[in-house]
């Protein structure tokens, strides 16, 4: 016992640096607003069930959706241990002279299968978050905007029409528990592949999952409402989708980008956008006050 506890300690300390703190901190308010998706698709799925039935099946979701973000992140955990390479790129190049600088950059040259999930996994993101943000910019206003859902049609969500009495007793909580499962795996992967870029260890991206997804449990309205009246929070998880896109094809291609420079990217937009919040809020409140005293001398 007092062997292991030393050992025990100083594994505990890794998980309690500056960098860890920051990438838990980050991580969990990026899966909580990438969330938002998933407990609309939550909520609306769940409507067609009896209203005594509803709370308890958007809560088993949410927690559903937990396990399937765990497992994905152990399967793409595994997959990151796959070092070794599995074919040189100089033997794939056209040219002699191209094969030549694979040759002098060995750590370009060399393939393996954690390179080919970090390029795949950044090009992912880039394309999900180049598609969200031009659906937002281009798309119709309302709820559309909040989140690109499979099977979309601008009417009714993923193929769910009005639901009427008839309709709801028709529905059982398994079959909904069953497709929130299924399109978990879909929404799942933006964040799994953002935990896999923002952090190393996979105990960080799974504490950041567990906390962000027990937030999302008890605060799910408040944020859903909260993203509604500020999109360009949304907008802004975006952006970091962008760059932390980079980061992984940076990666695979050899030339790692440090993570201190995201962290400060992060935290410098995040806290722009906290100026710009609060000094939108500052202008709505004079504003009141002038109409109403505007008013009262007329």
């Amino acid at each position: 016992m007092n062997i292991m506890a030393p050992a025990l300690i100083g594994e505990l300390s890794s998980y309690l640096t500056g960098d860890a703190l920051m990438a838990l901190l980050t991580l969990t308010l990026m899966e909580i607003v990438l969330g938002i998706d998933n407990i609309v698709f939550i909520a609306i799925i769940t409507g067609r069930l009896p209203e005594e039935k509803r709370s308890f099946a958007r809560r088993f979701g949410l927690v559903l959706a937990m396990g399937m973000r765990i497992l994905l992140l152990l399967v793409i955990g595994y997959l990151m241990q796959l070092v070794d390479p599995l074919f040189h790129l100089s033997d794939l190049a056209p040219t002699q002279a191209i094969a030549d600088y694979f040759h002098e950059h060995e750590e370009a040259n060399e393939v393996s299968g954690k390179d080919i999930i970090l390029l795949v996994g950044g090009l992912f993101l880039l394309w999900t978050a180049v598609r969200e943000i031009h659906h937002k910019i281009e798309g119709e206003g309302g709820e559309a905007e909040i989140g690109n859902l499979p099977g979309d049609s601008g009417g009714a969500r993923d193929g769910i029409d009005p639901v009427t009495e008839k309709n709801r007793r028709n529905v059982t909580v398994g079959g909904v528990l069953f497709r929130i499962a299924f399109m978990d795996v879909i929404f799942s992967l933006d964040s799994v592949i953002t935990a896999v870029g923002m952090a190393k260890q996979i105990p960080i991206m799974v504490i950041a999952v567990v906390i962000s997804v027990g937030v999302m449990i008890a605060f799910a309205n408040q944020i859903s409402e909260f993203v509604q009246r500020h999109p360009t929070v949304k907008m802004l998880a975006l952006s970091f989708l962008i760059l932390i896109g980079v980061v992984l094809i940076s990666e695979a291609a050899g030339t790692p980008i440090s993570k201190g420079y995201v962290y400060f990217a992060m935290a410098f937009s995040l806290m722009v956008e906290f100026l710009n919040l609060r000094m939108a809020m500052k202008r709505m409140r004079p504003s009141y006050g002038e109409g109403e005293t505007g008013s009262i001398r007329h």
